[in-house]
């Protein structure tokens, strides 16, 4: 049932309460109260204090989410340096790699100079 209906349908009660106003001033505040007292009890209400508990809840989750995010956030800068590092690396044992390549085929044609001078 929709709170508006709820409503309705309380202002109707309240109504009926008063139209036997021929009761004592008493009686008709109790059954004002027990109507508003069901309707209460029928609505999906929270008191303050389980209110309060709640936000206090919440708040130290959202403190805990937020260290956690910075944990994270952490760690995965700690990865992209280490693979920043690693990528750096291998980037200079391939430049060596190479440069060890070029001086091997620069040596090589008097490598084979000399190899066809000692055959003659």
């Amino acid at each position: 049932m929709m709170p508006h209906d709820r409503i309705g349908q309380l202002a109707q009660q309240i109504g009926e309460r008063l139209q036997n106003a021929s009761q004592a001033p008493e009686d008709i505040q109790k059954g004002v109260q027990q109507v508003v007292r069901g309707a209460f009890d029928r609505l999906e209400l929270v008191s303050r204090e389980d209110f309060d508990i709640l936000m206090d809840v919440l708040q130290r989750t959202r403190a805990r989410v937020e260290a956690l995010e910075s944990q994270v956030a952490a760690l995965e800068a700690a990865l992209d340096n280490d693979e920043q590092a690693t990528s750096s690396e291998d980037t200079t044992a391939s430049s060596a790699s190479v440069e060890t390549d070029e001086a091997l085929s620069d040596a090589a044609p008097e490598t084979n100079a000399r190899r066809e001078g000692d055959d003659q």
